[in-house]
């Protein structure tokens, strides 16, 4: 079997290596985007969790120095993820991010982090309900960033006008939700409703269970699905403890990656191939919508994005054994 390359549109690190460290290498990106490889995917948008403007800055600049600098980098990497800081900072609606670094809404810093870059911040994660959010979504999409909503507590009708001012996109759905919630009025719930977002899934049986994923997937609409890990560097990489954006983080023996001595999570170790043989394991759909969710789908989202800078991703074709395992080297073609 064959398909066009696999996309993860929120990684944070992968095989050791922490894309949130201000003292990232090329040498370093290309060891986990070579890790990335072996499981298919050939596009990804190295993800930024939420940190001071300064750090940020710092951090930002590594990445894209590494990109730029790297072997894979400008095949692989065609923008930047950006989760943060304009986030909800409660309980259970921040995860792992730090609160104290969370901030308003606000197009100058988003401006000052942006411009020194090679590649464009793409994809952009905030909090809707934030004063000043739906006029920077505004301001973000006219600047060729895709806008989605995540680690929210936007309601139903605060949803619809995130939808309105141009959110495409609920980032991780399922996840950054304190419990309990109200039955029907909720933020997934919200989300789930407005047909005119997509949603990404960490399919790895432990942001959500395989059967509440059924729902979702159903509730949310197969094309309107996709597929994403969330990686940190504990992915492809042994059980442990990692550094992530500052603090320490551990791949239990379960799977999960959580802060040491909690039950919190903080990103995963999944690693997108595993996520395509996941919903197909648990019947969730087939292999090929499985793999379109992660590859056609997430291509189509970036779609306005890419188009806004004039980025043309590479055709890339990867195979698949019939237990959907990598088979061979990714082909990628730049003509």
């Amino acid at each position: 079997m064959r398909s066009p390359g696999l996309t993860d549109l929120q990684v944070n690190g992968y095989a050791g290596v922490d894309f949130n460290d201000a003292a990232l290498t090329a040498p370093a990106l290309d060891h986990a985007l070579e890790a990335m490889r072996r499981a298919n995917v050939t596009i990804c948008l190295p993800t930024l969790i939420t940190a001071d403007e300064a750090d940020l800055a710092a951090r930002l600049a590594a990445l894209d120095s590494a990109v730029a600098n790297s072997r894979l980098g400008p095949l692989m990497v065609p923008g930047f993820h950006l989760e943060g800081p304009f986030l909800n900072p409660a309980p259970g609606y921040a995860g792992c991010h730090p609160p104290a670094a969370m901030i308003a809404p606000n197009p100058a810093v988003l401006d000052r982090l942006g411009k020194p870059l090679r590649r464009p911040i793409l994809l952009l994660t905030l909090a809707p309900e934030r004063l000043g959010a739906l006029p920077l979504i505004g301001w973000a999409r006219s600047r060729g960033m895709v806008a989605a909503m995540g680690h929210t507590a936007a309601d139903h009708a605060i949803t619809a006008r995130a939808a309105e001012a141009g959110v495409t996109l609920s980032t991780h759905l399922g996840n950054a939700l304190p419990q309990p919630q109200p039955k029907f009025l909720n933020p997934m719930m919200a989300q789930l409703a407005q047909d005119r977002l997509s949603a990404s899934f960490i399919a790895d049986g432990i942001h959500i269970p395989p059967e509440a994923l059924r729902v979702l997937i159903r509730a949310k609409g197969v094309q309107r699905s996709i597929l994403v890990t969330d990686a940190t560097a504990a992915a492809a990489a042994p059980f442990g403890r990692y550094r992530f954006a500052g603090m320490t983080i551990e791949h239990m023996p379960d799977g999960g990656v959580r802060v040491p001595g909690s039950t919190n999570l903080a990103g995963s170790a999944l690693c997108l191939d595993q996520a395509v043989r996941d919903i197909v394991a648990w019947k969730l759909t087939d292999a090929a919508t499985a793999l379109a969710m992660a590859s056609i789908h997430p291509n189509a989202l970036l779609a306005p994005a890419l188009a806004h800078h004039g980025i043309e991703l590479a055709e890339t074709e990867v195979a698949w054994t019939e237990d959907l395992r990598p088979a061979g080297t990714p082909r990628v073609s730049t003509s």
